[in-house]
């Protein structure tokens, strides 16, 4: 059902199942998927491939122009994928350049007045409470959950099952699995989350092992992760290693939660 207050664009593409509501505004370059729902007063703007089963609740702007003043009107694109909610006054902006996208993807949960800035890459099962920040060229993992008013700086890594505490705020990579606190800080892994996604004692253990040995031993970080290699076996804790190893900004820290 399509609301007579609706503007869609006769170039968009969008399903016949797709329910649009009153005084919504659907762009010429928008595409969207069945069974999607878009509420009161949403713009679909830009380049945009939207999936199926995306609801848009009121007020949410999506692709609309990167905030860079380096951009130029360039036709560049927004990706979204399939079952995402995003509630009211959500919005994300499309890329700055033609060679990269905004990629959102699939079952992620956005709730009101949460960003995500242009040329972030966004995974699955991905939860941003309400006022959480995310800037430009930001990568969040699988599973990540961003709690309320969380700050993510641009070009920064969350690796996946990683969670910020409200508040939090980080300007370096966070490693999978750990719990962001304060600025740059890290408390500890996400036990909770682990287990929910089918961890087992064995994995937790290890992984346990490995954070004590990166980030709470005395020795440099980088002397950590060169004794850590070859002496775990599980694929979770080679992955927090290789993700702490591969990071270019540095990675948040265990004691650096308290903030100026």
């Amino acid at each position: 059902m399509i609301h007579p207050t609706a503007v869609i664009h006769p170039d968009a593409e969008v399903d016949s199942s797709v329910d649009v509501g009153p005084y919504a505004i659907v762009d010429a370059d928008v595409v969207i998927g069945a069974n999607c729902s878009v509420g009161p007063q949403v713009h679909l703007t830009g380049h945009a491939e939207i999936g199926s089963g995306n609801v848009f609740h009121t007020g949410c702007v999506i692709g609309d122009a990167p905030q860079d003043l380096k951009y130029a009107d360039e036709p560049t694109r927004l990706r979204i994928g399939d079952r995402n909610t995003f509630r009211e006054h959500f919005t994300v902006h499309r890329s700055n350049k033609l060679e990269e996208d905004t990629v959102i993807g699939a079952d992620g949960y956005f709730m009101a007045h949460s960003h995500v800035g242009h040329n972030s890459v966004i995974g699955d099962h991905v939860t941003l409470a309400n006022g959480a920040l995310v800037a430009g060229h930001v990568e969040l993992g699988d599973r990540v959950f961003l709690s309320g008013n969380c700050l993510v700086h641009q070009f920064v890594r969350i690796g996946r099952l990683a969670i910020m505490q409200g508040g939090a705020a980080i300007s370096q990579d966070l490693p999978p699995f750990c719990i962001a606190s304060g600025d740059n800080g890290i408390c500890g892994l996400n036990t909770i989350g682990l287990r929910r996604n089918g961890f087992g004692p064995d994995e937790r253990t290890e992984l346990k092992r490995l954070y004590h040995q990166l980030f709470r031993s005395e020795e440099g970080l980088l002397k950590a992760v060169a004794a850590a290699r070859g002496q775990f076996s599980s694929d979770a804790a080679n992955h927090l290693l290789e993700f702490v190893a591969a990071s270019k900004r540095g990675v948040c820290r265990h004691g650096r939660s308290n903030r100026a």
